[in-house]
């Protein structure tokens, strides 16, 4: 493979125009395309096979006029006991008939007619039915449809339309920029020029950028819901700048090596390069591994994210080399680019200056360019007392390694604690912004008639005959009375065939609520022995049950999955059997205290204000799954970058403990520029109002953060050098069977040892 990238990244550069080029023209079709292929995305979740969605797709082919979005309207009169009054009562029938005669709509009730009047004479709900999906209202019909009460405010009366017609796309806007620009700051920071910088940034925004452009070009033929997008843009900014980082920090390094321009980019697109193109097919295998647990949204979503991933590779090992040409010496901080004119190699730079080759952070992780690796080769291994803080980090590390191990394990171990507490749900007008249209109904409805009307469940009763659904309505009925947590049973809607009635069920508690879960598996034990009708029960709060407990019965499934995985593609990278399971090992942390923060934060509330969070829920259900997926890549990417330095210094002869410092000393620094861009990329969208979005953010940046900082540069080199040579260790039989990825580019040694490098 290094190889195969070497040539390449050579070509690359050598048709520069052409390659840059190439990507605009993909970059403006694939925008076109979008422009004018785009569809809309779905605010619903759909969960084929489960019992509420049987009994939505039973009511749209017997009952397409009960199959519609619906919208709730909360009045509140001025005073108790107003709505009695008949001018009360004129102020909410003309809001029936005006909700009645909107665009899109099919008819509303009246609240008097079927007693939707809070006990105080206060409050009145006023249904109202569309004619299509959530999905399927268009922006004009739901405009007109926020628009209804505006005459009855003016008197004094407060109206909230509200209901599941209010879902909509969450917005893109300038808060996330923030992150952006912070990985902006850092790029600056860490290669010392502005040129390499902004390059390194383009690059990734010229990737990203087409990727979501092809993405909402086939949104027209696949169905996206509203996060997959927001999902795709994180990753493909993150792991964008990330590995255009990592081959620009190599190509820096081979520049202060003496080779020229092509030879630079050419080592360091099939070193770095090959490192990029493993971690992104990492994160690309997890993300469409998705698929397995058979969850159509969430397959879209991972499918949507691992393109985007997919694209941030291909303009990595492309599109940068190309730029890099363009670029020239201007990569290098100026004080170092006549040192490199001059022929003096970068240690010789070094040792004049007395400052890091790499810049005011340093890069040198480019340092096992081929051409590095010929020094260690020669006898130069690294020294005990080389410079640099991940040297003197390693080294720290390594002398108190079991303290070390026993410190990290225990403050993970913390962090994991509230873990077991998680609860999933899918997020519902209560949790919503507070100050948002969802909110605002979703408050005024509690405040008047309790929650369990902002989660109302509907039961769907099917006969063969409409003399068999008459016989079977009675009993639901009678069942559904007696259930415990049961306020109230809306009277029967029949459909126009007789055969199918439609049952709505108020629950005492809200849609979240522990209790309305058992609620549901309560009423459907209760009404399953009922004879000659199929009695299905649906609605939001009911599909988002069903949705969640699928997905927690297929997130141990895809964490073995996750796991079995990291362990294989390891053990084909590294050649052992330690350093995959300590790698999984570390992984296992991370989730776990990953979650634990997450849920401490979003579920039970502490420091929920420093994210802007406005109530404390359960977890938005794909959350976990999701995140297991992207952090399994994100973390073998670091692995890799980490641990192969340490192999291959120890395959070239440096004993197990100077492989470590080596491998650490070399990449601490550009690790930690890459996870503090993925956190800041991904900490920009904690500051978006939609606490879904809000909490991927959230989770993602944590958890590159303890996985960076603490498993990979704390603990993975504090266990390493306790392992010692063990580490290594491979059963021959396994080693013939093992085919050799050359992640580290031996195969490409091998192809340089018979030509000299060239040089400046």
């Amino acid at each position: 493979m290094a190889t195969l990238l070497y040539r390449l990244g050579r070509g690359a550069l050598r048709r520069r125009r052409l390659v840059v080029a190439l990507w605009l023209v993909v970059l403006v079709l694939a925008g076109l395309a979008a422009a004018t292929l785009r569809g809309p995305t779905a605010s619903n979740f759909t969960m084929p096979g489960t019992e509420s969605q049987r009994a939505l797709d039973l009511l749209a082919e017997q009952f397409p006029a009960a199959s519609g979005a619906t919208g709730t309207i909360t009045v509140k009169a001025p005073a108790d006991g107003q709505l009695a009054s008949p001018q009360g009562q004129a102020v909410v029938r003309e809001l029936v008939q005006q909700a009645a005669t909107l665009p899109g709509v099919v008819g509303s009730v009246d609240p008097f007619q079927v007693g939707a009047v809070s006990p105080n004479g206060r409050y009145a709900l006023v249904q109202v039915q569309f004619a299509t999906g959530a999905d399927d209202v268009t922006d004009a019909q739901r405009s007109a449809y926020e628009q209804v009460g505006k005459a009855a405010e003016e008197q004094g009366w407060q109206v909230a339309p509200g209901g599941e017609v209010l879902g909509g796309e969450p917005e893109i806007g300038s808060t996330e920029a923030l992150g952006v620009l912070v990985a902006a700051i850092v790029l600056i920071i860490t290669f010392g020029s502005l040129v390499a910088a902004g390059m390194t940034m383009l690059n990734a925004l010229i990737g990203v950028g087409a990727g979501m452009a092809g993405l909402f070009a086939l949104s027209s033929v696949v169905q996206l819901t509203s996060t997959a997008p927001i999902l795709a843009l994180m990753l493909g900014l993150a792991v964008g700048i990330d590995y255009s980082l990592f081959i620009t920090s190599r190509h820096r390094q081979n520049l202060l090596d003496g080779l020229s321009p092509e030879e630079a980019v050419g080592r360091a697109v099939g070193t770095a390069g090959s490192a990029v193109v493993f971690a992104g097919a990492t994160v690309v295998i997890a993300l469409a591994g998705l698929a397995v647990v058979d969850i159509p949204f969430l397959t879209v979503m991972g499918l949507a994210a691992a393109g985007t991933v997919t694209v941030a590779v291909l303009v990595a090992i492309t599109l940068q080399p190309a730029l890099l040409g363009f670029a020239g010496r201007r990569v290098l901080p100026r004080r170092l680019r006549s040192a490199v004119v001059d022929g003096t190699s970068g240690t010789d730079a070094n040792a004049t200056s007395g400052t890091d080759a790499n810049g005011p952070i340093g890069t040198d992780a480019g340092d096992d360019a081929p051409g590095a690796t010929d020094r260690t080769l020669a006898g130069n291994a690294p020294h005990e007392d080389t410079p640099g803080f991940g040297f003197r980090w390693a080294r720290l590390v390594t002398r108190f390694r079991v303290p070390v191990i026993l410190v990290g394990l225990l403050g993970l171990g913390l962090l994991a604690l509230p873990t077991p507490d998680m609860r999933l749900a899918l997020p519902d007008a209560s949790t919503a912004a507070v100050g948002s249209p969802a909110r605002v109904a979703s408050d005024l409805t509690t405040e008047g008639f309790g929650p369990g009307f902002t989660g109302r469940l509907a039961v769907v009763v099917a006969g063969d005959t409409p003399e068999a659904a008459s016989a079977a309505v009675p009993q639901v009925t009678a069942l559904l009375q007696r259930t415990e947590n049961v306020l109230a049973v809306a009277p029967a809607q029949l459909s126009p065939d007789g055969r199918t009635a439609l049952l709505g069920v108020i629950p005492k508690t809200g849609p979240t609520d522990e209790a309305t879960e058992t609620l549901v598996h309560d009423i459907r034990r209760s009404v399953g022995g009922i004879q000659n009708a199929d009695v299905l029960l649906t609605g939001a709060t009911a599909i988002g049950i069903d949705v969640s407990e699928k997905l927690s019965d297929a997130l141990p499934i895809y964490l073995l999955l996750v796991v079995g995985l990291s362990v294989l593609l390891l053990m084909l990278v590294f050649r052992s059997l330690l350093v995959p399971v300590k790698a999984a090992l570390g992984f296992l942390l991370t989730v776990a205290a990953t979650f634990g923060v997450t849920v401490a934060v979003f579920q039970q509330g502490h420091l929920a204000s420093l994210v802007g969070l406005d109530t404390p829920s359960p977890l938005i259900s794909f959350l976990p799954i999701l995140l297991i997926g992207i952090l399994f890549g994100l973390a073998m990417d670091y692995e890799v970058f980490l641990v192969s330095r340490m192999r291959e210094d120890f395959v070239h002869g440096a004993s197990a403990r100077q492989a470590t410092i080596s491998g650490m000393g070399h990449g601490a620094r550009v690790v930690t520029a890459a996870a503090l861009i993925m956190m800041s990329v991904f900490g920009g969208f904690v500051f978006l109002e939609d606490p879904v979005i809000k909490s991927m953010g959230f989770a993602l940046a944590v958890g590159v953060a303890i996985d960076a900082f603490v498993v990979r540069m704390t603990i993975v080199p504090a266990v390493m050098s306790l392992l010692g040579d063990r580490a290594w260790w491979l059963p021959r039989w396994l080693s013939r069977i093992l085919p050799n990825v050359d992640i580290e580019g031996e195969g490409l040694r091998t192809h340089l040892t018979d030509r000299t490098p060239t040089r400046v």
